[in-house]
Order: C-alpha cells, then sequence, then structure tokens
C-alpha cells in the first residue's frame, strides 16, 4: 500500500477578498500536494472556506441579501483564484455544507454527553471583527489607556487583533473544558518536538500554556448570531465560528468510523499563518483529545508578507493582489516567486523590483536558458550512456546532490531551500554549455561527441523539470513533452531517455520581461534610472566607422602617461547580459550583441570576438559594459556600447563577473 499524506490549508473567511496571503498558503500546499503525487503517494488535500458568523450576517444584511445567498456569491472569488492559479484540489469544504454541519454537531453532542461542556453567564470585551472576546488586559495594551477610562467611556477600547472598536457584553454562553488539558498538551508538544514547525512557533505555543489556560466559550445566543450551526443539545444557541472552522479538517473525511477518516486521519500537516496558530494547536490539538481523536502530526505555521516591513492590511490599502502577479508573470512564474523569494517559516518584504528580479534572473536567464540553448539540435538522436568523462562526472554528481537536498528539503516544507538546491544544476548545466560548445562540435563534424552532450543536457532538463513539476506544472509538462515524456521522472541518472530519441522544439518557455514597464504593471511606480554621466543622448548623430570594433583597447605599456582618478570615474560600467548574439552582416570577424543592462530594452553593441565565440555560445553570458560612450557605427552597424575583454586585438577572453549579479548592476 502507497504511503499516504493529508495536507490542508486553513478555510478563508468567505467575506475576504482574496489576497497574497492566501495565495501563498495555497499555493504552497498544492506544491507539496504534487510533490508526493509525483512520489507516487496516496494525497489528500483540503482547502475551503469559513461561512458562518456575525460579519457575514450584517455584510449580507447590508447587501439585501440572506447570508446563504451572500456566501454563495463570495465564495466564488476563492474557486476562481485557485483555478487560475493552477490549485489541484481534492476536496472543497463549504462550513455551509449538511455534511459539514452533521460532523460539526456529532462533536458537540459527544462532548456535552461526556460533560465537556458546560454553561454560565460571562461579561468580557466582545469584538464583531475577531469575532471573539478579549479580556481586559489584553484590550488595555492595546487601545494604550487605562482599563478604567475604557469602561468608562472616555476612550474606545480596540481589539487586539483587528484594531477595530470592542464592545462589553454580558451573555451566558456554553463552554468547553479546555483548561483540563493544559498539562497533557504541555506533554504532547514536548513528546512530538515535529508536531509544530518552525521550532520557534513550538516555543511560542510552550510559552502560551505556560500561563494559566481558561475554558472555551464555544457558543453564541441565537438572538444576538442567528447565522450559525445550532447546538444539537440546546436551540437557542449557535456554534462559536473557531469550532465550527476547526472541525472542517476532520468533516471533510466524512464520519470518523468511515472509511476515508481511518485511511488519512490524523492528518499530515495544516498548513496556517502564524497569526492562527493559537488556535489551531491550542483550541484543535484539546478537542481532539477530548473527542478521542489524535492530534494532527504537524501545524506549520508560515510567516506574512509584508510592504516596507509593514504588515499588509486593507485599511492602509497595500494588499496585493495575485491576480495582478498572474497578469504580469504567469501562473507558473507567481507560484515560483512566492516559494523562491523567503524561507517558508519566515516574514518576507514584497516588492515589485524583487519579483521582476526574480522572474528575469531565475526563469529568464537560468531555467529557460538551459532549454532553450540546445533547441537547434532537438532533431539530433541521443547516444546510447556511455562511460563518463570527468567533466560529465561532474555533472551528474551535482544532478545528485542537487537532487538529493531538493528531497531532504521538501520533506521539511523548506521550498526556498529545495529551489536553491535545485538552481545549482540548472547552473551547473549551463556552465557544461559553456564548457562542452556543442555548436563547436557541430561545426567540426563530431556527431558522436555531440550525441553524446545532447544527452547529457536533455537529461539535465529532464531531472531539474522533473523536481521543478509541483513549483512550476504547467512550464514542466511543457519541456517533459518536448523530451518524449507523459510525467516526471525524479531519477538523477543520465540513462532515462532512450537511446536515439529525440526532442521536439519549441519557443523560450520565458521571455525577459522591461523593468520599467513591469514594475508600473504591478502597480509600482519606479523613477527612470539616471543617465551616467556624459551619456549620449537619442538624438545625436552617430560617428561612422571610426574604429574596427567595440572590444576594449590594449592595455597601456608600463610607463605610458597616467590618468586621474577624476577621468577613469568618467567611464560608467555595467553588468550586462547577453539576451541573443548573431554574425555581422558585412564583417566576418564582428558579433552583433543585444545586451541587457538593466534599461528598458537591451543596448546593441557590435564586438571583434568572432574569432573566439561562437554566437551560441554568448547568450545568457554577463559581461562587463562601457555604458557611456557615444553610439558608433562599425560596418553599417550600430553600436551603442563597450563590451570589456583581455587579450588587446587578439581577444581571449571577455570579462565576466564570478558571481552571478544582475544586469545594470554598477561596476566600480
Amino acid at each position: 500500500m502507497s504511503e499516504r499524506f493529508y495536507i490542508t490549508t486553513p478555510i478563508y473567511y468567505v467575506n475576504d477578498v482574496p489576497h497574497i496571503g492566501h495565495a501563498y498558503t495555497t499555493i504552497a500546499a498544492d506544491v507539496a500536494a504534487r510533490w508526493h503525487r509525483i512520489n507516487g503517494h496516496d494525497v489528500r488535500f483540503l482547502t475551503g472556506t469559513d461561512e458562518h458568523g456575525q460579519k457575514v450576517m450584517r455584510a449580507a444584511e447590508k447587501l439585501g441579501r440572506t447570508p446563504q445567498e451572500h456566501v454563495d456569491i463570495t465564495v466564488k472569488r476563492f474557486e476562481a483564484l485557485w483555478a487560475k492559479l493552477n490549485i489541484q484540489v481534492d476536496d472543497f469544504i463549504r462550513t455551509t455544507e449538511p455534511r459539514h454541519q452533521r460532523v460539526v454537531q456529532g462533536f458537540l453532542q459527544q462532548l456535552h454527553d461526556k460533560g465537556e461542556l458546560y454553561r454560565k453567564k460571562y461579561a468580557g470585551w466582545y469584538s464583531t471583527s475577531a469575532e471573539r472576546f478579549w479580556s481586559d488586559e489584553e484590550v488595555e495594551a492595546k487601545t494604550g489607556a487605562p482599563i478604567a477610562d475604557i469602561r468608562a467611556g472616555k476612550v474606545v477600547g480596540l481589539c487586539p487583533d483587528s484594531g477595530q472598536p470592542v464592545e462589553w457584553v454580558t451573555e451566558e454562553n456554553y463552554f468547553f473544558r479546555m483548561s483540563a488539558y493544559q498539562e497533557r498538551l504541555i506533554a504532547w508538544i514536548e513528546a512530538n518536538p515535529r508536531c509544530i514547525a518552525p521550532e520557534s512557533r513550538k516555543n511560542e505555543v510552550l510559552g502560551f500554556l505556560r500561563k494559566p489556560l481558561e475554558d472555551l466559550c464555544i457558543s453564541r445566543p441565537k438572538a444576538r448570531l442567528s447565522w450559525g450551526i445550532p447546538l444539537p443539545f440546546d436551540e437557542d444557541y449557535v456554534t462559536y465560528v473557531w469550532f465550527d472552522a476547526l472541525s472542517n479538517y476532520v468533516s471533510a473525511l466524512g464520519p470518523p468510523e468511515g472509511g476515508l477518516h481511518r485511511r488519512f486521519w490524523p492528518a499530515d500537516v495544516h498548513l496556517v499563518g502564524k497569526d492562527i496558530l493559537t488556535f489551531h494547536t491550542v483550541y484543535w490539538f484539546s478537542m481532539l483529545f477530548a473527542l478521542g481523536l489524535e492530534p494532527p502530526r504537524q501545524v506549520f505555521a508560515h510567516g506574512w508578507w509584508t510592504i516596507k516591513k509593514e504588515k499588509m492590511s486593507k485599511s492602509i490599502g497595500n494588499v496585493i493582489d495575485p491576480n495582478r502577479l498572474v497578469e504580469v508573470f504567469g501562473v507558473d512564474a507567481t507560484r515560483y516567486f512566492l516559494l523562491r523569494e523567503i524561507p517558508f517559516g519566515n516574514d518576507g518584504d514584497y516588492s515589485p523590483e524583487s519579483a521582476l528580479l526574480r522572474f528575469n534572473s531565475d526563469l529568464v536567464n537560468d531555467f529557460s536558458n538551459l532549454v532553450h540553448r540546445v533547441v537547434k539540435w532537438s532533431s539530433t538522436p541521443l547516444a546510447e550512456p556511455a562511460p563518463l568523462n570527468e567533466l560529465d562526472a561532474q555533472l551528474q554528481a551535482t544532478a545528485r546532490r542537487a537532487t538529493e537536498s531538493f528531497r531532504a528539503h521538501m520533506d521539511g516544507l523548506e521550498f526556498r531551500d529545495a529551489l536553491q538546491a535545485l538552481w545549482e544544476l540548472v547552473s551547473a548545466g549551463n556552465k557544461y554549455v559553456d564548457t562542452v560548445a556543442p555548436w563547436a562540435l557541430a561545426k567540426s563534424g563530431d556527431t558522436a561527441r555531440l550525441a553524446e552532450v545532447l544527452r547529457m543536457l536533455r537529461e539535465t532538463q529532464r531531472i531539474v523539470v522533473s523536481h521543478l513539476a509541483a513549483f512550476c506544472p504547467a512550464s514542466s509538462a511543457e519541456v517533459l513533452t518536448r523530451l518524449g515524456l507523459s510525467a516526471p521522472d525524479l531519477s538523477a541518472e543520465f540513462d532515462v531517455l532512450p537511446t536515439g530519441s529525440t526532442a521536439r522544439a519549441g519557443d523560450p518557455l520565458f521571455m525577459r520581461l522591461d523593468n520599467e514597464a513591469t514594475i508600473e504593471a504591478l502597480g509600482g511606480a519606479p523613477a527612470k534610472p539616471a543617465a551616467p554621466k556624459n551619456a549620449p543622448k537619442t538624438k545625436e548623430k552617430p560617428v561612422s566607422d571610426p574604429t574596427p570594433a567595440t572590444t576594449a583597447p590594449a592595455a597601456p605599456a608600463p610607463g605610458s602617461t597616467l590618468i586621474s582618478y577624476d577621468d577613469f570615474a568618467k567611464v560608467a560600467l555595467r553588468i550586462g547580459v547577453i539576451v541573443s548574439a548573431e554574425k555581422h552582416p558585412n564583417a566576418d570577424r564582428l558579433l552583433v550583441l543585444k545586451v541587457d543592462v538593466g534599461e528598458e530594452t537591451p543596448r546593441q553593441i557590435v564586438a571583434g570576438i568572432a574569432k573566439v565565440y561562437e554566437p551560441e555560445a554568448l547568450v545568457g553570458k554577463r559581461i562587463v559594459v562601457v555604458v557611456n560612450l557615444a553610439p558608433a557605427k562599425l560596418r553599417g552597424v550600430e553600436s551603442q556600447g563597450m563590451l570589456l575583454a583581455a587579450g588587446g586585438s587578439d581577444v581571449a577572453s571577455l570579462l565576466t563577473p564570478i558571481h552571478e549579479v544582475p544586469a545594470g548592476s554598477v561596476v566600480k
């Protein structure tokens, strides 16, 4: 029997407009579920919506709808976003569904019959926005005023969660004897140290449990709130939304005696935001203990996306719409960016610039480049697997190391680290292309070695996209199809693709996006980068044919005239990434390059390097460019800069940075 894996997201509050936080959690769960499916496991992935409560009822009243009509409309926003983001769920639970109500009422009756519930009069500060009571101490701390002034009405008390006003409410309700489980909760967490992750969150929960634990109010009077699941033993009350909502993880599996429940409970992972960790550990674990059910194997609380280190908030107006990211970057790139940019358990700051840099650097320059650089030899049959030479063996070793590390990180939900490990293989594959130069093998007629090299590169592509398929399912499936495969194959060995097989050519998977236009499309307002001093004006006439090439001149001999620092400072050097390269139409020793130097469009540079470099070998290379030279025509083709190379008039090598730095980076 295959290993099973049950993963859940929180059920999202149906009144919310889906934002980047919802997308983040759900994409992460989808990636984990897809990864387990690729590994042949029996997977169940659950998400859904929380549809009861006072806020829903009031919103429906304002719009002249019944609560059920209201949630039937608003739930479609979540369903549409998950479809757009290529989220592959096994079940979508709504708390208004009869199957959920049956299980919740069954739980309540069971706890009532066991004496786990009792009724008492309670008074406290109630927050409609958070749908919960707060203590004097909590309201006082949030409001920043003495509780006496708040009680006297001199200062409006504020909800510690939402910052909205609270009101003093006195009413009779039912309570769950949660305090009875305090010591058992501590013992369980200490005996199962992986049940709450990351480690810092586990320590946070244990710290909470070292203080006195109060019983949990699990009802609301129907006279105040009618929109909820009625208590089965008292029709004058409805269920408190958190007791209702948390039960979804079990209700979606049907009754505890059913086959689906026996097959998948306890859940392997509840993915939640750090702000609802206490509910999913202290509240939920206590409820499960009282019901005789085992807690989930792990609750993983991830951090928040922030804007300029500030939490996203509708009131501030800094909430990021994931639909906009998809419109600009596409689905796969959006999924990749959200899980690649920050460690999954930490907070992380979002900016349009970081999203664009990740897209152009990782997906265009690295991944798409690896796939597309050898597309012209797609019809060349693969060689039979043969003993590896030293260079080939290094690439094989990198594949084994990278995939082993990837798997270990995926087991720990360390998505960023998993992708970093995989990108070691992407980078190694691109460097392998540079070193073996398949274009040179084709030119020299060494078809046997070319077929061996193509096996190494196509197998590298297969390994990369098979592991990337959980993150970028559409583009990975496209590459697998080009390679003649119908599904990912996770083998790190270079003997999977059939001998003699060919590949199907295709367009680049990702195309570079313009910096300024993209940032503006994402809602940013970037200032245009200042032109370097003495930069050419577009109205200036270029000088015709002043020099034979635009590589740097030979270094002055020892004793040559020195220049001042001020003179040297006039030279503006930038890192450039070669986007395309082709032969000059009128000169055998010149190449015409398109180079991205971080501007709106790539620059055209003509360089005398054709004797040393094949055009195909240059695509994706990072070079150093002089960007403030006046344009010049070289054999009739305009050159808008100069690249730096070693070797004087007989160019031996381009100057390239040791590390991969972004296009447009200043060279000092």
